[in-house]
């Protein structure tokens, strides 16, 4: 059997610690530091001491939801992040970061077919990296109707903006779960969960057989029929900071971000075209 990367027992290892809850008084503690080290903005959220592990305050819900445009061409953010790249796709070719390309065939993994690769082909594509102080759930971008979950188990190195610009084919290194979907105006495109340093889980709500930063050393894959989710529906969290990658369908998208551009989930980040 394939040998585990260090990153992967390192994630898997502060991962327990996170899940741990420790005595009221010293839980206090490590969520007020966490929250003042890494400057959470705790004003949609509980009050850090309610959370009873650190892993409870990394994956916290919002304690309202936030309004989004319910119109069907607005295509919203997933999640509260940084677009650390955006822009066309030159055939199968994306950028990790600028000067940094690296071929989407490959990040898809052996598990889709030829054609399902692809269908995104001079498409769009937008990276959102979730720092340790955002909120880290995700939410669907719009309306739409899952056909393939991919489960590719990897490494865990960090996906940081430095680290982007220093190790080639990172996000094909890391461990990720490739979601194929197919919008309402009938174009596919991924949603692709990337892994860092730290991010033990990837939770797919609607997958729950998925189980990240486990002994998985195969790709595995999930098909669906009749599974659709809803603009703004939640499915799902890191626990911790990573990225959320979109690649999108020639034709599919009009985008309206930037790269360098903050985000939050729920803000309008692009058309759907007919």
């Amino acid at each position: 059997m394939e040998k585990r990367h260090i990153t992967s027992l390192l994630s898997q290892n502060f991962g327990k610690f996170a899940s741990k809850e420790f005595p009221s008084w010293f839980q206090k503690i490590v969520n007020h530091s966490y929250v003042t080290l890494m400057g959470l903005d705790m004003s949609e959220f509980h009050h850090p001491s309610a959370y009873k592990s650190l892993n409870a305050l990394f994956t916290r819900r919002l304690r309202q939801m936030r309004h989004f445009s319910m119109d069907g061409a607005d295509f919203i953010s997933p999640c509260d992040s940084y677009i650390s790249d955006c822009g066309d796709l030159q055939g199968d070719y994306a950028l990790q970061i600028k000067g940094m390309r690296y071929k989407t065939d490959e990040l898809l993994g052996s598990e889709f077919s030829q054609e399902e690769k692809k269908s995104i082909h001079n498409g769009k594509f937008i990276n959102f990296y979730l720092s340790p102080k955002d909120y880290h759930r995700y939410h669907i971008p719009t309306n739409l109707k899952v056909l393939k979950a991919v489960h590719i188990p990897g490494k865990f190195y960090p996906v940081n903006v430095p680290s982007l610009k220093k190790r080639i084919n990172l996000f094909i290194e890391n461990e990720r779960v490739v979601i194929l979907c197919e919008a309402t105006n009938g174009k596919r495109f991924y949603i692709v969960l990337v892994s860092a340093l730290n991010v033990g889980v990837m939770q797919v709500t609607f997958a729950p057989a998925i189980q990240t930063n486990a002994s998985a050393t195969q790709q595995q894959a999930y098909d669906f029929t009749d599974k659709f989710l809803d603009k703004g529906e939640d499915f799902g969290c890191f626990e911790m900071g990573s990225t959320i990658v979109i690649l999108a369908e020639r034709g599919m998208l009009e985008l309206d971000v930037k790269i360098g551009q903050d985000v939050k989930f729920g803000e309008t980040i692009a058309n759907l075209l007919d």
